[in-house]
């Protein structure tokens, strides 16, 4: 049976213990409210130290930018010419190609696979010649300074799953996200601004999801923080009508002493995370509408992305980002809709790279011009790739491509990446991998080796289990780091 009394008391010993001198509690919460205490900076520069002590050996790359296309781009329009498979636009797919690979259920019907050439012409780019679809002159302008990679694979096969896997590591939502792994591992270098950033744009195909940039179950301030491209740049970040700054700094002092008690009380964590959170609001108030305002920078520069202030775009996204890595932030991952094109996929992709071929060189350029590259790892890719052979009818000047988990392409830039290379290889249909595979555990491998990390090592228990961002796999690809 309840008893209130014992409760009561129950919480009277445990609120003794941590108000006591020698409470553990009393420690832990001085350390939150008072960092300067144990030898912290103080200001903007504070710093919050990750779970992660020490780094596991020297780290190549402080922070990352992720450019994620959604909805899964064509490697065969873009990065992966194959001329055999151009030569044989209309005939069926070769069963000995296809070996019985599962496919989805939107081609699953179709009496014949067809196989369909790629809609551009490629061209060879810098001294490393590289090749690249004519419809990114600008990302292949960057030849020699980007690795491409053409023999990515992943387990999924439809585009929640596959977005979820390639951000979490599991294809079920509710484990944390890359972003996520990296926050809690390595903290934040400001504490004005988040560790997880996230900036979205684009308006068709897939919807993008909260969990593809949640904290699993990793504590709340390793979420990551959407930045908005309307209205305040975070929800709330203003004041409300007819209340001051002193007024809301008033409120919050009056909201965190109520949660500090509740803390002492209950010593429950989530508590310190909810105190956390409301003093980084407050900062943010300051800190976003400085960082967010690209109208601050020179002409020049806006020309640079293509960006133009007060109209969303995945060029001003780019630009921020850049802003956001100046300011010392973590992970910033950028999500840029509509590349899903079952249907005219020659006009989808024209589009497409129109948006993001231009910033995306912009962006790697713009680090590198102002020393940031090196220790800033830039990734561009999706989720997976796409089939060779046409989902529907090929017209003259237009066809679909349906999934294809089997093999895609991405591309990586600084960091500790070698530069100018193009690794793996995939067959004349680019349908299977003939040459150095490399799995989503195996880039999620890379990228912490290259953020100082042993991918081992990082994890967390929950629920009487160890987890890790790659799972029980996973292998550093040690071929394209410088």
């Amino acid at each position: 049976m309840f008893d209130p009394g014992e409760t009561e008391r129950m919480l009277s010993r445990r609120a003794f213990l941590v108000r006591s001198s020698t409470g553990l509690g009393a420690l832990a919460l001085s350390s939150l409210l008072n960092p300067q205490l144990f030898g912290a900076e103080t200001g903007s520069s504070l710093k919050s130290k990750g779970a992660l002590k020490t780094l596991h050996f020297p780290a190549k790359a402080k922070r990352v930018i992720y450019l994620f296309q959604s909805g899964a781009p064509s490697h065969l329009d873009l990065f992966d010419s194959k001329p055999k498979l151009k030569e044989m636009t209309g005939q069926e797919l070769p069963p000995s190609v296809r070996k019985g690979q599962r496919i989805t259920g939107m081609t699953a019907g179709q009496a014949v696979l067809r196989c369909v050439g790629g809609a551009f012409d490629f061209k060879r780019y810098g001294k490393s010649g590289a090749e690249l679809s004519s419809m990114l002159p600008h990302i292949g302008g960057l030849a020699d300074d980007i690795t491409i990679v053409r023999s990515m694979f992943t387990d999924a096969i439809n585009h929640d799953p596959a977005v979820t896997f390639m951000g979490t590591g599991n294809q079920q939502p509710g484990r944390p996200t890359m972003g996520a792994w990296v926050a809690y591992g390595l903290g934040s270098e400001n504490a004005d601004l988040p560790a997880f950033v996230v900036l979205t744009s684009g308006s068709g195909g897939q919807a993008l999801q909260g969990h593809y940039w949640g904290n699993g179950f990793l504590s709340a301030n390793y979420q990551g923080v959407q930045f908005r491209n309307q209205g305040d740049p975070v929800v709330y970040v203003s004041n409300p009508a007819g209340l001051s700054g002193t007024a809301r700094r008033q409120l919050i002092d009056a909201m965190q002493q109520l949660n500090r008690k509740q803390l002492g009380l209950l010593g429950d964590p989530a508590i310190s995370t909810h105190i956390e959170n409301y003093e980084m609001a407050f900062r943010m108030q300051t800190s976003v509408p400085e960082l967010t305002n690209i109208a601050q920078e020179p002409k020049d520069i806006l020309e640079m992305y293509g960006a133009e202030p007060g109209k969303p775009s995945y060029a001003n996204n780019c630009l921020l980002a850049r802003r956001l890595a100046e300011r010392g932030v973590r992970f910033i991952q950028l999500c840029h809709r509509d590349w899903d094109h079952h249907s005219d996929l020659p006009n989808g992709i024209r589009t497409q790279a129109k948006n993001t071929d231009r910033a995306s060189a912009a962006l790697v350029a713009d680090l590198k011009q102002r020393g940031l590259l090196d220790d800033t790892l830039v990734i561009w890719g999706g989720e997976f790739g796409r089939t060779s052979y046409s989902q529907g009818e090929i017209k003259k000047d237009s066809f679909g491509r349906d999934h294809h988990p089997r093999c895609f392409s991405i591309w990586m830039a600084g960091g500790g990446i070698k530069p100018g290379i193009t690794y793996g290889a995939t067959d004349d249909f680019a349908y299977n991998i003939t040459e150095n595979p490399v799995h989503v555990h195996d880039f999620h491998a890379t990228m912490m080796h290259l953020l100082g990390i042993e991918h081992t090592k990082l994890t967390y228990r929950f629920e009487g289990r160890d987890y890790r961002l790659t799972d029980v796999a996973g292998e550093v690809v040690k071929k394209i780091l410088a």
